[in-house]
């Protein structure tokens, strides 16, 4: 593979999904393999982040960056997550658009590729086939997996209700162009704080590393603590055939999908948090969108579903 064709990658992925492409691997070669040159965006990411020695802070940094964080986990949990992955509740085409762009900003692909993935994990949870299953070592389980060229491609065998909707396919093709608006709006805001109201001490480069680069790493880890430690740290109240654990602690970071063991258990839910008191922050705001015609027919667990197969802890 050349380095033309892994920069290309960056602008285009479409191209992932043709027989051929440099990112499928030829049979017999190591498809584990990190495309060096294809994730070189990501490395930056994180190497972006030290900005923050050069730029300093403020509560406005501070308050931009968990708005950004918040924003976008529910768009990746709520709607990624439990809409386009499990289809549990429904909602009309342009809000389901406005999502799917939100979701987009937070640097985790397009929502094609993310719910044909996260569809093939339901089918082989835990299993040799699972894309990232933590019995194929941690570090595999929590990034190795989309860092690889197996998993560069959207196969869209997995989302035929999905494929047929362009500005989605769209999203997927330039999956980067999102995150590029998103940030240079940030830095945008920075700029224009930094002349209006220059008291609260804040720029755009300060807005740029806040807002963007440390929200979207914070964001990015987190999420994916649910392919890694929520199948291995936790407590286990069903008996589901894959590992997956309860674990309140991500619940609370992840806006509700910590309650892990629950979704196995029964994936088309709107809601993780099966009990009261299991916290389950995307779905309450799904309930609200609900009040107000946003989202509607959000999935309930059915009463016999939330008491069979009980287990006791692990």
């Amino acid at each position: 593979m050349s380095a033309k064709q892994s920069l290309a990658s960056w602008i285009r992925t479409d191209s992932a999904e043709q027989p051929g492409s440099p990112h499928q691997p030829r049979e017999g070669e190591d498809d584990r393999r990190v495309d060096w040159m294809r994730i070189v965006p990501f490395i930056g990411l994180h190497l972006a982040c030290l900005g923050v020695f050069f730029v300093g802070w403020s509560w406005v940094a501070v308050g931009v960056f968990m708005v950004s964080y918040l924003i976008r986990m529910f768009a990746i949990t709520a709607f990624y997550h439990r809409y386009f992955a499990h289809r549990s509740f429904r909602t009309s085409r342009p809000v389901q658009f406005a999502f799917a762009l939100i979701g987009a900003s937070a640097t985790q692909r397009g929502p094609l590729w993310w719910a044909a993935h996260h569809r093939h994990h339901h089918k082989s949870a835990d299993q040799a086939a699972d894309p990232h299953a933590p019995r194929h070592g941690f570090w595999w389980s929590h990034m190795g997996w989309f860092l690889s060229r197996r998993h560069f491609a959207t196969d869209h065998g997995q989302i035929p209700d999905l494929v047929k909707f362009p500005e989605l396919r769209w999203l997927d093709r330039y999956d980067l162009a999102v995150p590029v608006i998103y940030a240079a709006l940030l830095f945008a805001l920075g700029v224009g704080l930094g002349r209006v109201a220059p008291g609260l001490g804040t720029s755009g480069w300060q807005m740029l590393v806040w807002g963007y680069f440390l929200s979207t790493v914070v964001l990015i880890h987190v999420t994916l603590t649910i392919n890694s430690l929520a199948h291995v740290w936790g407590k286990r109240r069903y008996a589901t055939r894959d590992d997956s654990r309860n674990n309140a602690f991500l619940a609370l970071l992840t806006l509700g999908e910590g309650w892990h063991n629950n979704h196995h258990h029964f994936p088309g839910a709107a809601r993780q948090g099966f009990f009261w008191w299991e916290i389950d922050l995307s779905f309450y705001v799904l309930k609200v969108m609900s009040w107000v015609g946003l989202v509607y027919d959000l999935k309930p667990v059915p009463e016999a579903i939330r008491n069979a197969r009980r287990v006791a802890p692990a």
